[in-house]
């Protein structure tokens, strides 16, 4: 079973699992500020839920591709929507500030 390290803790998933799911369902913060209450609950239009992720993950999709194409996000940051992201090995995850996610500071690291 995969390993995912956030915000310092470790947990394991099942393989392929969706990211977003697997962060909420162990409490952890993936939400900065009032995108707490305003997202789009996974099905990736909103880019709230944008972290760094480190390790193996599935690849990024058109939908993912797409929003993370779009200001504030720069897709030059190594970012990705973890509501469109499959677990497929260990990873660690760091979420930054900003509504979206977006800034150069961290607020969890792994």
């Amino acid at each position: 079973m995969p390993e995912v390290t956030a915000q310092g803790r470790t947990f394991q998933c099942e393989m392929g699992e969706n990211l977003r799911h697997v962060l909420l369902q162990q409490g952890i913060d993936l939400y900065n500020s009032q995108a707490r209450l305003i997202n789009c609950h996974g099905i990736g239009t909103c880019g709230t839920c944008a972290v760094e992720i480190e390790g193996e993950v599935s690849e990024m999709g058109w939908r993912e591709r797409g929003r993370l194409s779009l200001p504030p996000h720069d897709p030059t940051q190594n970012r990705r929507l973890a509501c469109q992201v499959s677990v497929l090995g260990n990873v660690r995850v760091t979420k930054y500030d900003g509504f979206w996610g977006q800034s150069d500071r961290p607020v969890h690291t792994p």
